[in-house]
């Protein structure tokens, strides 16, 4: 048995034991230019996207896109929720949806914005976006290459990840592909602390994916529900907060609307401190001219936050969705 192995057979049984007390040394996150301290990452956006190419895993190629272009283009944009006081963004472009680590430290540089890029791969769309080589090799093997990029840098830059970034397809039962990828997750989560988001959807394939990380010795508290607001019966997002899920309402650059009623909902029952937003925006995409249209990351400062606070939002309130909650759902453990 390798060592890696053996590291992961300790990691899983550890981890079904009482955790130590927090580590201060710990208290620290990846960005694209170096690791922060978790107490500096300020106001928060858990879920946007610069650049994504939906040609398939089978043809992606940084070939397809020109990085001084994207940052032409992307940097505006940037700059302009930098003067809403937005210190840090995460980027959820997968691997082989066009995650471009050089190109993300780039943008962070020149706008002061602090980003966050991650490890994993993206199941959904019938696994469009999954090279070959994920039907064959095992979860281990899986957990294996994210655990080195965590160790040694993204194909060679250095540049190391924040988050674990996975997505599967929304199903009674979560097919054989979809769990693995998720066994790889929590592997890949026991041996370096990074939080697992999850591109899912509803509360049905949601809690397949908690139950095997439960399995795997992974607490809840390490899951973020990405895209939950999927969700219609609200009586499930107090279900996952309790058990002590990230709940993350991360489409607010294309509506407001539906976040309104889930907010509130989350309020009035006491479960605010479980709730992540964001806006899925941005989205440069190298097959459209000029990068396409590209969404704000706006919506949230300039639409979502005037409806909430006749509802009775506080500024406390919305310290803890845009600071507080991502300071505790994204620190390494």
């Amino acid at each position: 048995m390798s060592k890696f192995l053996i590291f992961i057979f300790l990691s899983i049984h550890l981890a079904s034991c009482q955790n130590p007390p927090s580590n201060k040394i710990d208290d620290y996150i990846n960005t694209v230019t170096g690791p922060i301290s978790i107490d500096s990452i300020g106001l928060t956006l858990i879920h946007e996207h610069m650049l994504v190419d939906f040609i398939g895993a089978d043809s992606i190629s940084p070939d397809r896109w020109n990085r001084d272009s994207v940052v032409a283009k992307v940097l505006p944009y940037l700059l302009q929720v930098k003067e809403h006081g937005v210190k840090t963004i995460l980027d959820c472009t997968p691997s082989y949806l066009a995650k471009d680590p050089l190109l993300l430290k780039t943008l962070s540089e020149k706008s002061g914005i602090q980003i966050l890029t991650n490890t994993g791969f993206y199941g959904a769309v019938g696994g469009k976006y999954l090279p070959d080589f994920v039907q064959t090799e095992s979860a281990e093997q899986l957990a294996e290459r994210w655990v080195a990029e965590f160790e040694n840098g993204i194909e060679g830059t250095g540049i190391k990840p924040g988050f674990i970034k996975i997505s599967v397809n929304e199903a009674d039962t979560l097919s054989e592909t979809d769990q693995k990828l998720v066994r790889a997750a929590a592997i890949t989560h026991l041996n370096t602390g990074l939080t697992i988001a999850s591109h899912t959807g509803t509360w049905k394939t949601a809690a397949q994916e908690v139950k095997i990380l439960q399995e795997m010795g992974v607490k809840p508290s390490e899951f973020v529900w990405v895209h939950a607001q999927a969700e219609k019966d609200f009586e499930n997002y107090r279900k996952a907060a309790e058990m002590g899920v990230w709940i993350s309402l991360d489409g607010i650059g294309w509506a407001i609307e539906p976040y309104v009623e889930r907010l509130v909902f989350a309020k009035e029952k006491g479960i605010l401190n479980r709730v992540l937003i964001s806006h899925d925006a941005g989205w440069y995409d190298p097959a459209k001219a000029g990068g396409g249209d590209f969404q704000p990351f706006t919506n949230i400062f300039e639409k979502l936050i005037p409806e909430l606070k006749p509802q009775g939002f506080t500024e406390k309130d919305l310290k803890l969705l845009l600071e507080d909650n991502p300071k505790s759902a994204f620190q390494n453990r």
